[in-house]
């Protein structure tokens, strides 16, 4: 883990290539019972027989890279600060956690680091911003999460904690009724066809992703344009593999947090690699004798 900032860093700028084959492929996986192990792991790519190549349990180095988008509710937001601040101690001694912050373009608060005290400080300090982030700078964090995962072999995921409002975003996603006077015009009835749109191109990118993204979000909204832009935010996670976690109250957003961070801790890293002709995107089977896994469906074969 010591040559992980230099690792950091050459991601940021290592470009990817598209359209190339995958050689291996890291896959979230999550297990009740026994624990996981390689021999006992049974793997079918795209329907062709798959080698495993590692498995990476919750024992193994885990690199968190969590990013604030707070714009919203000053108290929401201290809420969250402060849960994270008391909750990254109880993480595992091998996880180092990484602070960037959404706004106005993404920026880095905190390289990695295994220093708590250090995380703490810095996450209560973080400021707030004024528009949300989390449409313009997921796809980013996601490709350095990724360029990470290939490049470090340990461990990678993202932890998104947002209060954001569709209406908030600089750009505008409410979509405009054009003729008000024309009952034929569909942007009178369909409000949220932006937004789903964006978040259909977003769900594009994050399939290529192979780092598992969380979203904890810490304001439910149940206005239409809110709920199509919040259903987007649960469907770009779980096509990661992650999960999404949205609090109706204050009281909700430390346990929030915490079932978030457990689940990013426990979380099995499993290499494998890809057979020739595997399509760009294939079926994912995944079988281990007496136990449980949960894991994505479908999974990338190609770079995007």
């Amino acid at each position: 883990m010591r040559k992980l900032l230099p690792i950091l860093l050459l991601a940021a700028v290592t470009p990817g290539f598209a359209g190339k084959r995958r050689e291996r492929l890291a896959v979230p996986v999550w297990v009740e019972g026994e624990r996981l192990e390689a021999g006992t792991l049974g793997v079918r790519l795209g329907g062709q027989a798959a080698r495993v190549e590692a498995v990476r349990g919750p024992e193994h180095d885990l690199l968190l890279l969590v990013v604030l988008d707070l714009s919203g509710d000053v108290s929401l937001a201290e809420t969250a600060r402060d849960a994270l601040a008391r909750q990254v101690h109880q993480l595992p001694a091998h996880t180092w956690v990484s602070l960037m912050r959404a706004h106005e373009g993404l920026s880095v608060i905190l390289d990695p680091t295994a220093d708590r005290s250090a995380f703490e400080q810095a996450v209560r300090a973080a400021p707030p911003g004024r528009h949300a982030g989390f449409l313009e700078s997921a796809p980013t964090v996601m490709d350095l999460a990724d360029a990470i995962l290939r490049q470090s072999g340990v461990r990678v995921a993202v932890l998104f904690v947002t209060d954001s409002d569709v209406r908030r975003y600089r750009e505008d996603f409410a979509n405009p009724v054009i003729n008000a006077s024309d009952p034929r015009d569909l942007s009178r009835h369909f409000p949220e066809a932006l937004v789903q749109e964006k978040i259909r191109k977003l769900d594009r990118l994050m399939a290529h992703s192979e780092a598992p993204l969380f979203v904890v979000h810490l304001d439910y909204r149940s206005d239409r344009l809110n709920e199509a832009y919040q259903a987007g935010l649960t469907q770009l996670a779980a096509t990661t593999g992650g999960a999404s976690e949205f609090c109706r109250s204050q009281g909700e957003i430390a346990e929030a947090i915490g079932r978030a961070l457990a689940r990013i801790a426990s979380h099995y890293s499993v290499v494998v690699a890809v057979p020739e002709r595997t399509p760009k995107f294939a079926s994912l089977d995944l079988r281990a004798p007496g136990r449980t896994l949960t894991y994505r469906p479908q999974v990338p074969a190609e770079e995007r």
